[in-house]
């Protein structure tokens, strides 16, 4: 069956070598252009299928719905600080209050009192809960975080990850892809 592809449609699950998703949060995507152009440049194998073809007057091609890399890539096994990855490292959940809404980042010792911007002494925060302790330190506000931070590894990242499954999962995925079924209270 011949559809016309529009932008932003039919992605690409894309697997390491060894057939693991590169990542799981966010989900190891492609788009259809970009599989397209892997493919003919050799650089994936066709894991499976969608039933949509695109096609030019000399050759029908069918959309790749995973691909897998022929060549190995490493896992960063350092994580880079970022935002981002502070709040998947924690969940998006507020550290003080568990609330998943309005997130910032909070240092547990204040800037102002010499405190650094490392994965040691950074969690995520709400708000609200940021507001309240200000510039002071969890101790003195007795507000101990549920999760005191840690600096993660990229396994710790992608174990947390599995817990957001993104809001599409084409069924070609299934077989590779392992998602928390019970999130954690």
């Amino acid at each position: 069956m011949n559809v016309a592809v529009t932008a932003g449609t039919y992605p690409s699950l894309v697997l390491n070598a060894d057939y693991r998703p590169l990542s799981y949060y966010p989900l190891s995507l492609w788009s259809w252009q970009d599989t397209v152009k892997a493919v003919f440049l050799d650089r994936v194998n066709i894991v499976s299928e969608y039933d949509v073809s695109v096609h030019s007057p000399s050759f029908d091609f069918r959309l790749p719905s995973v691909v897998a890399l022929k060549n190995y890539v490493e896992a960063e096994r350092n994580p880079a600080f970022t935002r981002f990855n502070v709040f998947l490292r924690d969940k998006f959940e507020c550290q003080y209050c568990g609330s998943p809404k309005d997130l910032t980042f909070d240092h547990l010792i204040p800037r102002s009192k010499g405190g650094q911007t490392t994965w040691d002494n950074v969690i995520t925060a709400c708000s609200p809960c940021n507001l309240k302790k200000s510039n002071r330190s969890w101790q003195e506000m007795g507000m101990r975080p549920r999760q005191m931070p840690f600096n993660p590894s990229v396994y710790d990242l992608h174990n947390n990850g599995r817990h957001f499954p993104p809001n599409y999962l084409h069924e070609s995925w299934m077989d590779f892809l392992y998602w928390d079924t019970e999130l954690e209270p």
